[in-house]
């Protein structure tokens, strides 16, 4: 049991007397997680959150890896992110016969894929192609997650045209992630601009100066752009995250 629909049809079945109290409440205390030594992986997290736990490929091995999605594979979870995947774990992976969608611009793999239709919309935008791979974690989370994405790339302050062209998409969206290094301004920019909850990414891209993503990331934090919010530098996965989470939030109230 993996899902907020699982639960409730349980409990229906409990209520309709399919099932008895007694079984549903052993199948619940079984599904919080499982142990399999290296990792105690939620399978809880999709009741309590409304999304599958979240692999952090970087640090573990291709074998941790693979335990943990077979793990969740037999517990019937489906689009199971797995981030900060470089190309030769995720190439181990597959040739494990795990199925799995591998994007190399994000280092970041979808695995028991199934289509989603997405809803709301999130814009993605950045400063310049170097933050792709920021900007792609970013897009390609809120996607897996249920959320309908445009992508505004490349469309930094240094061109302010760019942006300003496609004033038609800023204003369509429930939230904008700004992904953006050099000095991050693109972040107040768009947060000067649109009436919904922009977050903000600091990227590492920038010159010597640039403190890897630090200067960026306290431009970020004094914007004088109200509702924007920051995450941590090149975290491009907690923006895409949390997008989400306010678009479906919106869709809700609508």
């Amino acid at each position: 049991m993996n899902s907020r629909q699982e639960t409730l049809d349980l409990l229906r079945a409990v209520a309709d007397g399919r099932r008895s109290p007694e079984d549903a409440l052993l199948e619940l205390k079984e599904a919080p997680f499982e142990d399999i030594d290296y990792a105690k992986v939620d399978l809880h997290r999709g009741i309590r959150q409304g999304a599958n736990e979240v692999i952090y490929g970087a640090g573990k091995t291709s074998e941790q890896i693979i335990g943990i999605l077979r793990t969740m594979e037999e517990h019937a979870c489906r689009n199971i992110l797995v981030t900060r995947i470089d190309p030769e774990k995720a190439k181990r992976v597959m040739d494990a016969g795990i199925e799995m969608e591998y994007h190399e611009i994000a280092k970041l793999g979808v695995a028991n894929p199934e289509p989603i239709a997405g809803v709301g919309n999130v814009v993605v935008a950045s400063g310049g192609t170097s933050d792709m791979p920021v900007s792609e974690e970013a897009a390609l989370t809120a996607e897996t997650l249920g959320s309908h994405v445009t992508r505004l790339y490349d469309v930094g302050v240094s061109g302010i045209h760019r942006l300003l062209s496609k004033m038609d998409v800023l204003m369509g969206a429930r939230a904008v992630v700004v992904c953006a290094g050099m000095e991050g301004a693109l972040a107040s920019v768009v947060g000067g601009l649109v009436d919904c909850p922009v977050v903000a990414v600091p990227t590492s891209v920038g010159y010597g100066a640039n403190f890897g993503g630090l200067s960026a990331l306290l431009s970020m934090l004094n914007s004088c752009a109200s509702g924007a919010s920051v995450v941590n530098i090149d975290n491009g996965f907690g923006a895409g995250y949390l997008a989400n989470m306010i678009n479906q939030m919106e869709g809700i109230k609508e």
